[in-house]
């Protein structure tokens, strides 16, 4: 082996332990985090939970956009509601069945304040109109 190919072995081999060096401290940075812990259940004023009447909005055949600019299919997850802001986290609970949802679009079925997607209404049990109980879903602490 020549000394110049010797120099350039030993550069490459400098290179690669760098590179490992910090892949492993960028994977133990990201296990450490809580960014993936899911959010708590903020409760109602009073510690408890909001009440309220829902029902399933029926599934779109086709791909499409809601009103909140969410892409929904007929596996969509996600609630409708009038007031409540776009994409904003909700704990939604039927029956002792608890499912972290988001706000995706804005018209619920009429006589309910909230819509459920089909997707979300069967995970939950719902079927008809039924009354649920749902938090704001807030950051860990």
């Amino acid at each position: 082996m020549t000394p110049a190919l010797g120099r350039r072995l030993l550069g490459l081999l400098g290179v690669a332990l760098a590179a490992g060096v910090v892949a492993l401290a960028v994977t133990r940075e990201r296990s450490d985090s809580n960014a993936s812990a899911l959010p708590v259940a903020a409760p109602a004023p009073g510690g408890g939970w909001y009440r309220a009447r829902a029902a399933a909005v029926k599934a779109p055949r086709k791909r499409r956009t809601t009103d909140c600019s969410v892409a929904i299919s007929a596996a969509t997850i996600g609630v409708s509601h009038p007031v409540l802001p776009c994409r904003v986290q909700l704990y939604v609970e039927f029956e002792g069945t608890r499912v972290l949802t988001r706000v995706i679009g804005r018209s619920p079925r009429r006589g309910t304040e909230f819509g459920l997607t089909q997707a979300l209404a069967d995970e939950l049990g719902v079927h008809g109109a039924q009354q649920i109980r749902w938090r704001f879903a807030a950051a860990p602490s």
